[in-house]
């Protein structure tokens, strides 16, 4: 398997290759499960964090990263806009999304008790990856909705065309590839 070496928050992963298409792969860039990374990529983002009331960012890959930001923090409470209504939901915003590594169209949900919370605070997008950007946008049309002053969008990685953004923050960007592994630039 194709891997491509990352550098990111001071650690090292080799990322395996994954096709998206014929003409197309992408690096495999997985945050579950690997506690070093997730700790470490928490701090530095914190680090260039601008000020912020509350943090958000999408199901689910997103999570542990946000959660860690949040001890690390002090902070007690943070918001997932999720894949699909829950139970406990006293009801929803919705936004329609379609990432690069999701096959069919999603909608991301956000609780209207949620929503109240977020209503005139200073709110911080949180991500694992930022790509094409459609999961971003999908996030801040629910913080709009809501109510939300958002004062930043944060990413460990910005893939692709994604590192050329200037009202994104990340640690590194993360190239496109073609089908031998060489870097798309």
């Amino acid at each position: 398997m194709m891997t491509y070496p990352l550098n990111v928050a001071g650690l090292r992963r080799d990322l395996p290759l994954c096709k998206l298409n014929d003409n197309l792969y992408i690096g495999a860039f997985v945050m579950f499960g690997d506690v070093e990374l997730t700790v470490e990529s928490a701090r530095a983002l914190l680090a260039k964090a601008p000020e912020y009331d509350y943090m958000i960012t999408a199901e689910a890959k997103g999570i542990p990263l946000i959660h860690e930001m949040a001890r690390q923090s002090g902070q007690n409470e943070y918001f997932i806009a999720r894949k699909v209504p829950k139970l406990y939901m006293s009801g929803v915003f919705e936004a329609k999304v379609r990432s690069i590594t999701t096959a069919k169209e999603q909608t991301l949900f956000l609780d209207t008790a949620e929503a109240e919370k977020i209503h005139g605070k200073r709110i911080l997008i949180v991500d694992d990856v930022i790509s094409t950007g459609e999961s971003l946008h999908a996030v801040e049309e629910l913080v709009h909705q809501a109510g939300g002053q958002i004062v930043g969008r944060m990413a460990v990685l910005a893939e692709g065309d994604a590192k050329d953004r200037d009202d994104i923050i990340f640690l590194e960007p993360l190239p496109l590839f073609k089908p031998d592994g060489t870097p798309i630039d």
